[in-house]
């Protein structure tokens, strides 16, 4: 996973389980790469849409959506990465984030590549010149 990451400008960062608390981060794209294992996942927050995800999946989450894992196998272990220039932070909806992170959001740039496919992805013909 890390070898595909890499090979398409999306650096890994970690390799890890996700959080089981809705967070999302406003300063970046995350792409999560399944190493090991499956796991529900609730994309969208408390009220989003739940899904299965196992070993060689991946998940591109847009900047500001929240994300979870609802329950995991023992083995589950996804790896983590972020465009370049793209530091991610750590946001849970609290009181007093917003609006410093709806205008973080709002600058975080689409990125150059596909995290899978490149530069001829199907991530920039979905999303085109704005993130969503």
């Amino acid at each position: 996973m890390e070898a595909l990451l890499n090979a398409n400008d999306w650096p890994p960062r970690w390799r890890a389980s996700i959080f089981t608390y809705h967070h999302y981060h406003s300063t970046a794209h995350e792409v999560l790469g399944v190493a090991s294992g499956d796991a529900w996942v609730l994309m969208g927050g408390p009220k989003g849409r739940e899904l299965k995800i196992r070993a060689g999946d991946v998940v591109v989450i847009p900047a500001g959506v929240g994300h979870c894992r609802l329950s995991s196998s023992s083995d589950f272990l996804v790896v983590g990465g972020y465009p370049p220039g793209q530091d991610w932070d750590l946001l849970r909806g609290r009181d007093g984030e917003r609006p410093r992170a709806d205008r973080n959001i709002a600058a975080v740039k689409v990125p150059a590549t596909d995290p899978v496919f490149g530069a001829k992805g199907p991530l920039l013909d979905v999303w085109g010149t704005e993130a969503p």
